[in-house]
């Protein structure tokens, strides 16, 4: 490669990174004050979504893998957040012989990490068989595990079956000087979780990791070739995945004080595709506004009942003949910007 070319790709690397500096910075500015002007519980439920999508994002935009189960890590992760934010108890094995230990109600944030290290490690496990595949044979493995993880959460004593869990605890951080309970403060406790996990995505879609991720994703023989241990790449991002999206799962159950079956239902898992595709596949902030505008669509349409499906179907045809790399990736293209 000559010094020229060199010195053009560094240049491209620059105004790339300025441009998504600059896209986040206008981006946390407009959430930083968009409680002054919007229901705050709406705007939390939405950067729940948004980093459900990012993390989903992750897996499909830079790695090529469909997932039609991601739902299992956001419900899973919804539940055993709630059940240790409200009882704090861990049982394993039965009642002649197991481990049974009570630490009582919990911390939000040591809930919410108990939530993210359960997604983790079922993304170990559901990851290590379902990478063994390729293509629809994928998607439809992950599929298959969602609704084992999904009757498993409607068996379980701790989830209740269909009642789920109900009044979660919004507690107290830093020895008990910020109150959860008070809005505005839950709203920025949401708007940092979803701030770390962004930029977590961020920075490994932007480093040697996250380049071999994408040289899998246009030509895994290739990689291969290159001395790269693809399954072992992929699985890294699968369980990376997993555990961001459990990270939205168990802030949401405290956000809305529940946590329900709605969550781990395949239908879940369709949003996520649906709201991932509305924004733009691939990029890094068309996830956040796919996710606003099916939330908001959900939200502000809900008096139309069955028919909201159907609207979200009109408005996803539209976007697909309108926008075919996505409203924020169409965005970009024209203005031959990245973000």
């Amino acid at each position: 490669m000559t010094a020229h070319a060199i010195s053009s790709s560094a240049a491209i690397d620059a105004a790339k990174r300025r441009d998504e500096l600059i896209a986040f910075a206008v981006l946390f500015l407009v959430l930083a004050a968009a409680p002054a002007v919007i229901y705050p519980f709406f705007l939390m439920q939405a950067l729940c979504f948004a980093l459900f999508a990012c993390a989903f994002n992750l897996l499909i935009g830079y790695v090529g893998l469909l997932s039609f189960g991601h739902a299992m890590f956001l419900g899973l992760a919804g539940y055993v957040s709630a059940h240790m934010a409200k009882v704090g108890t861990i049982d394993i094995g039965s009642a002649n012989f197991g481990i049974h230990l009570n630490f009582g109600p919990m911390n939000p944030l040591v809930a919410i990490l108990f939530g993210v290290a359960a997604s983790a490690i079922l993304g170990v496990l559901t990851g290590a068989l379902a990478i063994r595949r390729q293509g629809i044979y994928f998607a439809m493995i992950t599929l298959a595990l969602s609704q084992m993880i999904y009757f498993f959460c409607l068996q379980a004593p701790f989830t209740h079956g269909e009642d789920g869990i109900q009044g979660v605890p919004q507690g107290k951080l830093l020895l008990g000087h910020i109150d959860l309970s008070q809005q505005t403060t839950m709203y920025y406790f949401v708007l940092a979780i979803f701030v770390v996990g962004f930029a977590i995505i961020h920075r490994v879609v932007n480093s040697p990791f996250g380049d071999v991720l994408k040289s899998i994703r246009e030509n895994e023989p290739r990689a291969i070739s290159l001395g790269y241990k693809s399954d072992q790449y992929k699985l890294a991002a699968f369980v990376l995945s997993a555990a961001l999206v459990g990270l939205a799962g168990a802030t949401k159950s405290i956000v809305a004080q529940n946590a329900s079956l709605t969550d781990v239902h395949f239908a879940m898992s369709g949003e996520v595709v649906l709201m991932t595709l509305v924004g733009g596949l691939g990029t890094f902030f068309g996830p956040i506004v796919g996710a606003f505008i099916i939330v908001a669509m959900q939200n502000y349409l809900a008096g139309f009942g069955q028919w909201v499906q159907v609207i979200q179907g009109v408005i996803f045809v539209a976007c697909v003949l309108a926008f075919r790399r996505g409203i924020v990736g169409e965005i970009a293209h024209r203005l031959g910007i990245s973000l």
